[in-house]
């Protein structure tokens, strides 16, 4: 199994292993090319994200700066929009439903590590290395998460859900909800 493998997984694994470093030096390139473009070079931009991304649905907007690890596990549906300084560390699958806003400094986390600080870094002949592995976020349809939030490994948001901003997704939220808070937690459904 290679290290690419146990990374979509969920299995511990080397972020240093070339095949991975090969993926997330073509995303860098990829990654600055887009963010350092003209605004107005909408082809070229769409090009990019379809180069970048694992699927990129109709109409979808992402403004710049953007950043991820990788890119090819991230997926997006039709006419979702993306606003500036988001970070999606995509270690893991990150799918991003139809009709989406994501506002402003949204960060997805998939990349997780052991709690205990014995067990997380291991000691080697060539210094520390840290143990990673990676849990999916998946996010529906018609989801509306406000700036500054930050969702964890292993989220799943439900379709026509709202995440007030500055929240910090920790679990599941079902669907048709308005969620806010940290940790973030249904206040209605909608």
């Amino acid at each position: 199994m290679t290290e690419k493998d146990k990374m979509l997984k969920g299995l511990p694994y080397s972020s240093r292993d070339p095949e991975l470093l090969s993926m997330y030096h073509k995303a860098r390139k990829l990654i600055k090319e887009y963010n350092l473009l003209d605004s107005e070079l909408l082809e070229k931009r769409d090009g990019l994200l379809a180069d970048l991304l694992g699927f990129k649905g109709n109409d979808v907007w992402i403004e710049t700066p953007f950043f991820c690890d990788y890119g090819e596990n991230i997926s997006i549906g039709d006419n979702t929009f993306i606003n500036t300084n988001c970070m999606f560390l995509d270690n893991n699958r990150i799918t991003i439903g139809k009709n989406g806003l994501i506002a402003p400094y949204v960060q997805i986390y998939t990349a997780t590590h052991p709690l205990k600080a014995s067990e997380r870094i291991l000691e080697t002949e060539k210094g520390s290395n840290y143990v990673t592995s990676a849990k999916p976020v998946t996010v529906g349809d018609n989801v509306w998460i406000g700036g500054n939030s930050i969702v964890f490994p292993g989220v799943t948001i439900g379709n026509n859900v709202t995440i007030g901003a500055g929240s910090v997704v920790t679990k599941d939220i079902p669907d048709n909800v308005l969620a806010m808070g940290n940790p973030c937690k249904v206040v209605r459904e909608l």
